[in-house]
Order: C-alpha cells, then structure tokens, then sequence
C-alpha cells in the first residue's frame, strides 16, 4: 500500500476507528483495576499500565497471522476475561468491608495487563485486517491507542469515584466482550454462525448468561462477605 495513498488513509481511518471502539473495553478495565490505589499512585498505574498492555498487544500484532491459526484462541481468551469481570465486582465487595487496602500497585499492573492481552485479540485482528499487512499502519493503530486507552481510563476513574455503580456497568461492559469473543469462536461456528431461530437464540443466550453470570457471582461474593464479617 503506498504511503499516503487514499487507500492508505482509508485504511488509518479505519483503525482509528477501530481504536476507538474497541479502546473503550480496555480503559474500563485499567480504571476499574486501579481504583482502589492511592490517589498519587492511580496515575501511575493508568499510565505503566497502559504502556504494559500496549507492549502485549505489540507482541501479539506481530504474530497475528500464526494466532489465527490457534482453534480456540478466541473461546479461551473469552473465559478468561468472564474471570476478570467477577474479579473486578469481588475486590470491591471485599475492599467495602476491609477498608479498600486490598489492591496494590503491582495487582492492579497485573489485573490490566492480563486483562488487555484477553481483550486485545479483538483490536489485534481488527488493526492488522485494517492494515492489510502494512508494517507502518500497524505501528499506528498501536501509537494512536495509547492516547485514548490512558484518557479513557482517567474519564472513567473519575466516573467510578463519583457513582460507584459504574463498577457493575464496566463489568458488564467486560462480560459482553467476552461473550462476544466466545460467539465469534471459529471452532463454535455450528453452535452461533448462523441468522436462523436456533443460532439467534444461542448468541443471544451467550450474551444473557456472560452478563448475568457475572453479576450473579459478584452478588453471591458479597453475601459471602458480608456474612463472614457478621460471623466474625
């Protein structure tokens, strides 16, 4: 694609957008991660951890053609980020309870970057098909995300601190992607890839079970502590 050729603008404007849809999900996650830190250290911990999944997402752009390749790859980064959603909800209902010291810097760094490399196949595949194998784009798809990763979690840091049921919206929000990558599973093609009854009605059960299963363990959590601290 030759440089600066409407195509290649095309093609940039496409991973912008790209950037910004798909960022969303990874600025909810640093800002959730990093809620429970000290105010000094909540800055930092947007910023080196944006830096750290920026860093994974390089790595994982670079090999996305031999990722393509992995049967699986999408159900299981799905399941694992259903994990980091309830997480998200369980260390809130245990920092109300054990004054909010549970979450250090480097368990914050921890939770984002994990979390950034289970979301970050969506925005990979999608830069990297946007690009259509050129080098420079890609490199700006992943330039032009930092911006919008590090304001976006500041936007929402100050939501949360303002009405904490974000928290639950923002895990929801996570559960949706995941189900999304789970419906989007090649392997599970015979189950979801289809527009009639059946097919319609399992994406959309997928959706309800992620979204409600995480609300419903993050629940479940919270009664769990509240009566250990009753007995207690």
């Amino acid at each position: 694609m030759e440089l600066f050729s409407l195509p290649w603008w095309s093609a940039l404007l496409a991973i912008v957008l790209i950037d910004l849809v798909l960022a969303g999900d990874n600025a909810i996650v640093i800002a959730l991660a990093a809620r429970n830190l000290r105010p000094e250290h909540q800055r930092k911990a947007i910023i080196w951890g944006t830096v750290g999944a920026i860093a994974v997402r390089s790595v994982m752009t670079v090999g996305v053609v031999w990722l393509l390749q992995i049967p699986g790859l999408m159900l299981v980064g799905g399941l694992g980020l259903l994990w980091i959603a309830y997480k998200l909800i369980a260390d809130t209902s245990e920092s109300e309870h054990e004054g909010g010291g549970a979450t250090t810097f480097w368990g914050a760094m921890k939770t984002i970057i994990v979390a950034d490399a289970l979301m970050g196949v969506d925005n990979v595949l999608g830069v990297a098909g946007a690009a259509n194998g050129a080098f420079d784009l890609v490199v700006l798809g992943l330039l032009i995300s930092i911006p919008i990763v590090v304001l976006g979690s500041q936007l929402v840091l100050r939501m949360v601190e303002k009405w904490p049921v974000i928290i639950q919206l923002g895990a929801a929000v996570l559960a949706f992607t995941a189900a999304q990558m789970i419906v989007n599973e090649k392997f599970l093609d015979a189950l979801f890839d289809g527009s009639d009854a059946f097919h319609t009605t399992a994406r959309m059960a997928t959706y309800v079970l992620a979204i409600a299963g995480v609300w419903g363990m993050g629940w479940w959590s919270s009664r769990k502590q509240e009566n250990t601290s009753t007995t207690v």
